[in-house]
């Protein structure tokens, strides 16, 4: 299982790159560098339940789970999420006590080589979890993905704070950049949840995948007379296709079973692994308000 292992190797990131900001933060003092390691902190946690999630998933359909358990994934991202948002917290917290009770950093030039280490772990890895779990349809990988870049962009943020307290000697700077990480942290938490709601609550495929999935339906119902209510949904990497299929009240099961049987191939090749539904009717079942075999312009219409 290839999100399995990638989601060991993340967790050995994660702990890594926290150790490194923990070490920046001992060296300088800085309440901005102690909002990044605590960013990271939540990031092995996430990490752990990411790893949990992904061996769930991808369990086989049972008999109390006909349809697999990759919501598991949509869980995993929820509680990502609410730790991102928990963390936001604690960063605020940390950062009004020092802005009224400011403190001079110490020894900043190490504190930015070390956080400089991390940032650049953070990004590369990030960018590569993004990558994969589009590749794989996993929501857990790609949130992860974006909790890390988000990540190497606080230390980005946070470096340039301590950059200029260093150079200004005014040590305020310090906890008003903990401030904007705070906010930033928070903005990505909140998209993190909102994201993983929406697999749970059964959210549609994006649009760009309903409108190939219309054309290859489309090309692939010859003999039929209309597709109608075809509707889709997520369910942590699978994809599910329902659709019903209106055939000519005289074809016999045979053909109308090579029709569904062809538009099922169909969709896999736009949506591999998906789960499809063919309901088959007869004309009585028109509605006139479906897709056509190879009708003009497809994808604009929305059954």
């Amino acid at each position: 299982m290839p999100g399995l292992r990638i989601a060991y190797w993340t967790l050995l990131v994660g702990v890594l790159t926290f150790l490194v900001k923990l070490l920046a933060y001992r060296v300088t003092g800085s309440v901005a560098v102690l909002s990044d390691a605590l960013e990271s902190l939540v990031n092995l946690a996430a990490g752990v339940g990411m790893l949990a999630a992904i061996r769930y998933a991808n369990r086989p359909p049972d008999a109390s789970h006909p349809f697999g358990h990759t919501k598991a994934e949509y869980l995993s991202a929820v509680v990502e999420g609410v730790l991102v948002v928990l963390a936001a917290g604690v960063i605020l917290h940390s950062a009004v006590g020092r802005l009224w009770h400011p403190v001079a950093v110490a020894r900043p030039e190490q504190g930015l080589f070390w956080l400089a280490l991390a940032a650049l772990a953070n990004g590369g890895w990030a960018t590569y979890l993004i990558r994969r779990g589009r590749a794989l349809a996993s929501a857990a990988l790609e949130a992860d993905g974006w909790h890390l870049l988000a990540d190497s962009a606080t230390s980005l943020a946070v470096m340039a704070g301590l950059a200029l307290a260093w150079l200004t000697g005014l040590p305020w700077i310090d906890p008003i950049f903990a401030l904007l990480v705070a906010l930033h942290v928070l903005w990505i938490g909140v998209r993190i949840v909102r994201r993983s709601v929406g697999g749970l609550l059964d959210e549609a495929l994006d649009p760009a995948t309903r409108v190939a999935i219309e054309q290859a339906v489309a090309s692939a119902m010859q003999g039929a007379i209309e597709v109608h209510d075809l509707r889709t949904r997520r369910g942590g990497s699978r994809a599910f296709v329902e659709l019903h299929l209106v055939v000519p009240g005289a074809m016999s099961v045979e053909e109308a079973h090579a029709i569904a049987t062809r538009i099922e191939e169909a969709v896999r090749k736009v949506r591999p692994g998906a789960e499809v539904t063919v309901h088959v009717e007869p004309e009585g079942e028109l509605k006139h308000r479906g897709i056509r075999p190879a009708s003009p312009g497809l994808g604009e219409h929305r059954p």
